[in-house]
């Protein structure tokens, strides 16, 4: 396995599903919406948390079910890419961060969804995967970024697919996905028995 998603000690850098499951159901209890729907789309996008944070009302694609992200770590001119997201996702950004009214203002629908710091942002993240019981150093967004490629990785079999939803370059850098690890991995192999 690749050291990309494991420490110099063998641990683990991504969320397992159950985990993801556990930091989703943390943030849900939250009295702060704003940190929840950030929690959300870290989670259910993988996205960076620089791309979370630069995300506006626009790029919420509501007809598409999806949620446009400008890929920060390619140089030269903007790529964007687009990441499919559940149902939930887009019924709690519509309540949380009113999309639709949002969209009708003039500045409403470019102004920021998460006015906030790179640094509080990853504190919020830190509190909520302290509430679910997530320790370690896989308890990131990075973490949440890795777990989500995984994840995808295992479930669409697409290494092309994985590049486009987490904004690759280049495909080396999606192929530390394609191994299955941990109980992903013993998942698997029960399957064949």
């Amino acid at each position: 396995m690749t050291s990309e998603l494991l420490t110099s000690s063998g641990k683990r850098k991504y969320l397992t599903q159950d985990e993801q499951a556990r930091f989703l159901d943390a943030a849900s209890e939250l009295d702060s919406a704003d940190v929840r729907t950030f929690c959300m789309t870290l989670a259910y996008t993988g996205c960076r948390i620089s791309e979370a944070l630069a995300l506006t009302v626009e790029q919420i694609d509501l007809s598409a079910k999806a949620v446009r992200f400008q890929t920060l770590k390619q140089r030269g001119e903007p790529v964007y890419r687009s990441v499919p997201v559940p149902d939930e996702y887009l019924d709690a950004m519509k309540m949380v961060h009113a999309i639709q009214k949002r969209r009708r203002q003039k500045h409403g629908k470019t102004a920021l969804l998460w006015p906030i710091s790179r640094t509080a942002a990853w504190k919020n993240v830190k509190t909520v995967m302290t509430i679910a019981g997530i320790e370690g150093d896989h308890a990131t967004p990075k973490g949440l970024r890795h777990g989500f490629g995984v994840r995808m990785a295992q479930k669409t079999r697409n290494p092309r697919l994985v590049q486009k939803l987490l904004g690759h370059k280049y495909l080396e850098t999606t192929a530390i996905y394609m191994d299955l690890v941990g109980e992903e991995e013993r998942a698997e192999v029960i399957g064949a028995w």
